[in-house]
């Protein structure tokens, strides 16, 4: 019967991923680090976050100062002093001092709020986009922290059975049924083994690093992590999964970047309205000692300047919005499919794995180790089927990661959970 599971996540980037790090006994330990606690680590500390947190508070500050009205002006004047004749010194001065005050028409002010207000939203958007981003980068160095530590289980199991038939083989060549160098062949065959273990070992250790890079530290905080990596599901249709892409936070942006635009063209074709300029003054004059309000009034005449310039590159400015969502958009669907199929594929091969290669090895193993034991099969034999079953352990690792990782992409991409249906429970 096919169940439906859904699993919540910081910025809807964990439907899967939630449930992948399902509680487990060693979960309990404060060095152990689950999927949900990392995302929540990566959300609240990784810096780039707190970098979009001041490009969002510069964009307010924007705002808010778009809304400013100019302020007044004071002016003083002297006039008809420090001459020749009557003119000399003060005696024939004129004090003048004005109050005077821009008022913009058109609605300039408004346009500019208008603008600002949108860049902020674009800022915003841009910030939860950035979440998603973060969100999938932390889910997948989790993923890769907990395959490679799961392969270097695997190769000391590996190690394990190698080292398990020493004795055996010793017996053997005692009892003059196997030649002495095949005791050296299976040192290097586990030596081999113990090679690639510590490659892995290196692996991990900078997938480790990587991980709490993302989480805002400088070095891992945990001493492993724990989750259920084989918990995998099938995915809806491609076109119910591309019908979402229009929730992506990508593109939404460029819904506010469209408004910023607008605002922004309105602007330059309010700028050819003159504004007015209002003055009130007080004048004295020596002479007489007779005092005069002085009133005053300026507007611009717009000839030669009609902002034709500025006009036209704000129309293209808006029209290069459109132009830039479609890209993106066409982008986002070209790795959205490409992580769809990924995903069906790495099903797929999963379900091959589980329930054909992995079985059909585990037998041929056991029954070839049976075969050997009564002298029916080399030790080359033994350690070539061995070397199969742990190359398809592997590999199902390597597909699991994969099928988590697309899983994380295509969450990341629609900016809304993907719901996946499985089979009973494994």
């Amino acid at each position: 019967m096919s169940v439906s599971f859904h699993a919540g996540g910081a910025c809807g980037v964990c439907v899967a991923l939630v449930l992948l790090a399902a509680p487990v006994a060693a979960a309990q330990s404060q060095r152990a680090l689950t999927l949900p606690q990392a995302l929540q680590r990566a959300l609240a500390a990784n810096p780039r976050l707190t970098e979009a947190d001041r490009e969002v508070g510069m964009a307010a500050g924007r705002r808010l100062q778009a809304g400013a009205i100019p302020n007044p002006e004071i002016s003083f004047e002297l006039d008809n002093a420090f001459g020749t004749g009557d003119l000399r010194g003060l005696t024939s001065a004129e004090t003048t001092l004005q109050l005077s005050q821009l008022i913009e028409l058109g609605g300039k002010r408004e346009a500019r709020i208008a603008a600002g207000s949108a860049e902020l939203e674009a800022t915003r958007w841009e910030r939860a986009a950035l979440r998603l981003d973060i969100a999938s980068d932390t889910a997948n160095g989790f993923f890769e922290v907990l395959s490679e530590q799961r392969r270097i289980d695997i190769y000391d199991r590996q190690i394990a059975a190698l080292d398990r038939l020493t004795p055996l083989l010793q017996r053997r060549v005692e009892a003059g049924a196997s030649h002495p160098a095949e005791i050296a062949r299976a040192q290097v065959a586990a030596d081999l083994v113990r090679a690639e273990r510590e490659r892995t070992t290196t692996s991990l250790a900078i997938a480790r690093l990587e991980l709490a890079t993302l989480m805002g530290i400088s070095t891992p905080n945990f001493s492993y992590v724990v989750g259920d990596l084989d918990r995998v599901g099938n995915p809806p249709g491609f076109r119910k999964v591309l019908a979402t892409i229009e929730s992506n936070p990508q593109l939404i942006r460029f819904t506010a970047l469209r408004g910023q635009r607008d605002a922004e063209l309105l602007i330059a074709r309010l700028k050819p309205i003159p504004d007015l300029t209002l003055g009130v003054a007080w004048r004295n004059l020596r002479v007489s000692n007779d005092n005069a309000v002085r009133l005053g009034a300026s507007i611009p005449i717009p000839v030669w300047d009609q902002n034709l310039g500025a006009i036209a590159e704000a129309q293209e400015s808006r029209a290069k919005v459109e132009a830039e969502r479609a890209t993106a958009k066409a982008a986002l669907v070209l790795t959205l499919g490409r992580a769809y199929e990924t995903l069906v594929g790495a099903g797929r091969e999963i379900e091959l794995l589980r329930n054909s290669i992995l079985p059909n090895a585990r037998k041929a193993v056991e029954g070839t180790e049976s075969g050997y034991n009564q002298g029916r099969f080399t030790l080359l034999e033994l350690l070539d089927v061995e070397g199969v079953q742990y190359e398809a352990a592997l590999r199902e690792i390597e597909v699991l990661v994969s099928f988590h990782k697309s899983v994380a992409t295509i969450e990341t991409l629609t900016g809304t959970p993907l719901a996946l249906t499985r089979e009973g429970a494994r």
